[in-house]
């Protein structure tokens, strides 16, 4: 039996199972190309079985396609074969090619070659993605292993796609799923894409952070965190403090941080999973693995939040105010279950709803996005040092939101923050000031539709680069009666999901582009049709 042929040869060769010699058989025409672009030049054209029917199949670097080889009509009438549409997989679709084989139970190695699975990346309604496989069915070795070799050449050649991988799994995350999610969803699609991972199960806060610290990056293409936003946050943070310390930064302040040295992927096992949501328009841990898979990737801003001399911690998204009285409260009742934890503290904290006392300072961005380049180079030059493009407000607020990433989630399908980008270098400042109960309840509403939830005398927002919140910290009978404030006499912040109760006066700057997410930029992607009636 006769394997693959090489181009120019007109002919396709090799067969798939037996077709009676007596029936002639033509080749239904390939459908009319447009003029061949870079890689669309045949490599391989054989004979494979797909879906019970015998094949005439082309591979080219770009593509693979395929149309029916059709019995000779005896009127000579070619219009049947006309109406044969020919298929076509796009090669930067397929993340893995494995050669098909029918072994007996318990059989690992060996077995009767069949032909050639391949497995493709299906974008499906709703952003999310799935995988198929295509069975190309033929049993000469030589004819399969030849078409095997150019198969996995192609796919070698699309770089962003990694090869190994660490990963992170918090057990805790959620309703304790993430353990599951990863060795029954994620786990063996990384084993079928031969991605090589090193699994790490965290036993406590901080245990990611430590290995980061020590283990060897340059090992691996990318890391991975199976979790909800606490955990990515940490993992993120992690990865940009190795950063500087492998560049010999001062790490107690950084102004000027380096980018993360590798990829970080996100599969959402928390509860609200605002990242994963921003990155992938939906909660589906296999879309997040396809994408992971794929090597799609975006590049994404990041803040450092800092005291007046210490960096607190790397992040995309902070509360302060309601939305971190809320944390602090559900954190101090975490033998609750998820679900009842997050409502009680929603519901109790609303319910004491207080504005806190602070000073806002903010630097605009509005001069940097009218100029051009030089004309900012410029300004920054002959400003540098000066205080008068801080602007400051002052009073009694009941949320301050600072946002470098829209933070889609299922209570907020358009964003909390659906004015900013993942990566044009600004931030949104949000700041509620103090209202009624009710008035504040319409305005947490708003996030539920598509309404603008903005559109209130009592929200302010900002498009800024930097932000310094400073709380007037109470004194005497008031101080007992926040329950939030640490013995120090410190406000909770809600980072990412995260509680921080390190500091009282923050300086938050936005560092443009400074990691690489696996995922794509949702303004790409349809609008994500969740509702919900949370609140």
């Amino acid at each position: 039996m006769s394997g693959t042929a090489a181009v120019p040869l007109p002919q396709p060769q090799g067969r798939a199972r037996a077709v009676p010699q007596e029936r002639r058989r033509r080749v239904a025409p390939l459908a009319a190309a447009p003029p061949a672009r870079a890689g669309d030049e045949p490599l391989l054209r054989g004979i494979f079985e797909i879906g019970k029917r015998s094949c005439d199949v082309v591979l080219s670097a770009r593509r693979l396609r395929w149309s029916p080889i059709l019995p000779e009509s005896p009127t000579g009438d070619s219009s049947v074969a006309l109406q044969t549409q020919e298929e076509i997989i796009e090669m930067k679709d397929v993340f893995s090619v494995k050669l098909k084989r029918r072994r007996f139970a318990g059989q690992k190695k060996g077995g009767t070659l069949l032909g050639i699975t391949i497995f493709k990346c299906l974008n499906k309604e709703e952003n999310k993605l799935t995988d198929c496989a295509v069975h190309l069915n033929n049993l000469s070795e030589d004819h399969c292993q030849s078409w095997f070799r150019h198969l996995k050449e192609i796919l070698n050649g699309f770089q962003n796609r990694p090869k190994s991988l660490k990963v992170f799994v918090n057990p805790s995350s959620h309703k304790r799923e993430a353990t599951h999610i990863y060795y029954e969803k994620v786990a063996p699609l990384f084993k079928l894409a031969d991605i090589k991972t090193d699994v790490t199960v965290t036993e406590y806060e901080g245990h990611a952070l430590s290995v980061l610290k020590e283990c060897e990056l340059q090992a691996f293409d990318g890391v991975v965190c199976v979790g909800g936003d606490g955990s990515v946050s940490e993992v993120a943070h992690g990865l940009l403090l190795r950063a500087q310390i492998d560049a010999g930064k001062d790490t107690d302040y950084v102004s000027k941080p380096v980018r993360a040295p590798i990829p970080l992927g996100v599969i959402p096992a928390g509860t609200t999973n605002i990242l994963a949501h921003t990155l992938y328009g939906i909660k589906h841990a296999v879309t997040a693995t396809l994408h992971i898979v794929m090597g799609h990737i975006q590049a994404v801003d990041v803040c450092t939040f800092s005291t007046p001399s210490k960096l607190l911690r790397f992040g995309f998204s902070a509360m302060f105010g309601f939305g971190a009285r809320t944390l602090a409260l559900a954190e101090k009742h975490r033998w609750m279950p998820s679900s009842q934890r997050k409502d009680f503290a929603f519901i109790k904290t609303l319910a004491d709803l207080k504005p806190e006392e602070c000073e806002l300072s903010f630097l605009p961005l509005q001069n940097l996005q009218e100029d051009s380049h030089e004309d900012r180079k410029k300004k920054e030059r002959t400003k540098k040092g000066s205080k008068d493009q801080w602007q400051k407000i002052q009073g009694h607020f009941l949320n301050v939101s600072i946002m470098a990433i829209p933070c889609l989630c299922s209570m907020a399908p358009r964003g909390l923050a659906p004015n900013t980008r993942l990566n044009n270098g600004s931030m949104a400042l949000i700041v509620v000031q103090n209202t009624s109960r009710s008035e504040f309840i319409k305005h947490l509403k708003r996030y539920t539709s598509v309404k603008n939830q903005f559109n209130f005398p009592f929200v302010e927002t900002y498009t800024v680069r930097e932000v310094r919140v400073q709380p007037r910290l109470k004194s005497g009978p008031d101080a007992k009666e926040n329950v939030c404030l640490n013995a120090e006499g410190n406000y909770p912040w809600n980072i990412d999901g995260d509680l921080m109760k390190e500091a009282s006066e923050v300086h938050v700057r936005v560092h443009p582009q400074l990691i690489d997410l696996y995922g794509v930029n949702t303004d790409d992607l349809e609008s994500s049709q969740v509702t919900c009636n949370c609140i």
